[in-house]
């Protein structure tokens, strides 16, 4: 049975929350002489710390409950920020499944946590035989589901993803950078349904806006009540709210870019395929490809050169190479590169 409070660090769960000034006014005036501000300026004011019209506008998008919607300084906040809430440092354990986004790495290893890495088996699917004995480990407190998965590109079954939630009795984490350029419905539609689930999203990818850093999660209020408590008071700025919402209230242009993406995807693996130095290309349920190539460590030194730059997986997966999906003029550029290299 899952119990909240039982998995989460008895600090953050006793934990008074700072208390901004925006915290304890709310309405509006003429006058605000309470936060120590400069009275002149443009910018002068410190943003909205709870981002209450963006999650206004996400709970009508995604159907969502406001009060089950954390808005953070990328998704990266919302990794770290889980670490902080659940894992006790040098105790706790977290695990995910590799290969897989580095972050989770590196926030474990910033935060003091054991990160156990389960090998991801044949179509880099889940084996549930071998996380079987995980489940039932009381020091492991988090497991992290990249779906679709970086860099492997496809989504976990879901009848996998759904039994971890049924039979762990610690938090699931259901990082969705790229759920968007999916087929797959998001998890967030049953967030209702599993009391340990948290659902992460972004604006980095579909909606183009990675230089914003904004990222979301969903989950019930419990959960969002301590992701609240523990972030910095004003975690993401005036200008970078501004243009989350301006995008959101312009659903338009973001389905019409994600369009246009998943024809370049289409269009770019038929490229790729027809390549003599391309071995195999991997079903993509995201805005890129990856890409098996005779030699993964010499083709992404020759792009170079030709000032075209992907990301060598060669360390992750054996001699791959990770595409995204750029504009039609990108893609032609990169083709071109690469045809050079297969009549050579």
């Amino acid at each position: 049975m899952f119990s909240l409070k039982s998995i989460v660090r008895k600090n953050i769960w006793e934990l008074t929350p700072y208390s901004s000034a925006r915290d304890e006014f709310k309405g509006s005036a003429d006058v605000f002489l309470d936060a120590n501000e400069n009275p002149y300026g443009t910018l002068n004011r410190y943003p909205d710390p709870h981002q209450k019209k963006i999650k206004e506008r996400l709970s009508t998008i995604k159907k969502v409950v406001s009060n089950q919607i954390f808005v953070g300084n990328g998704s990266d906040e919302v990794i770290d920020l889980a670490f902080r809430i659940f894992c006790e440092p040098g105790k706790d354990k977290a695990l995910t499944f590799s290969p897989t986004y580095g972050m989770y790495d590196v926030s474990a290893a910033i935060n003091n946590v054991e990160l156990i890495k389960q090998p991801l088996i044949n179509d880099f699917q889940i084996n549930l035989n071998q996380l079987q004995p995980y489940l039932d480990d009381p020091s492991l407190k988090m497991i992290f589901v990249c779906s679709p998965n970086n860099p492997t590109a496809n989504t976990f079954n879901v009848q996998d993803v759904e039994y971890i939630l049924e039979n762990f009795n610690g938090v699931v984490i259901i990082d969705e950078a790229y759920i968007d350029f999916s087929e797959q419905e998001s998890f967030i539609s049953k967030i209702n349904e599993y009391p340990n689930l948290i659902v992460s999203q972004t604006f980095s990818k579909a909606w183009g806006l990675a230089g914003v850093r904004v990222g979301v999660a969903y989950s019930n209020a419990e959960i969002i009540t301590l992701y609240n408590s523990v972030k910095p008071p004003y975690n993401v700025s005036q200008l970078n709210q501004e243009a989350v919402l301006a995008s959101l209230n312009d659903l338009d242009t973001f389905e019409s870019n994600v369009d246009v993406i998943l024809k370049e995807r289409k269009d770019l693996k038929q490229k790729l395929a027809s390549l003599k130095m391309v071995n195999k290309i991997y079903p993509s349920d995201a805005n890129f490809l990856l890409v098996n190539v005779d030699n993964a460590n010499e083709t992404y030194q020759y792009l170079i050169d030709q000032k075209v730059i992907i990301r060598n997986r060669n360390k992750l997966v054996d001699n791959c190479i990770r595409i995204t999906v750029g504009s039609p003029e990108e893609n032609e550029k990169l083709i071109e590169s690469l045809q050079l290299i297969s009549k050579s």
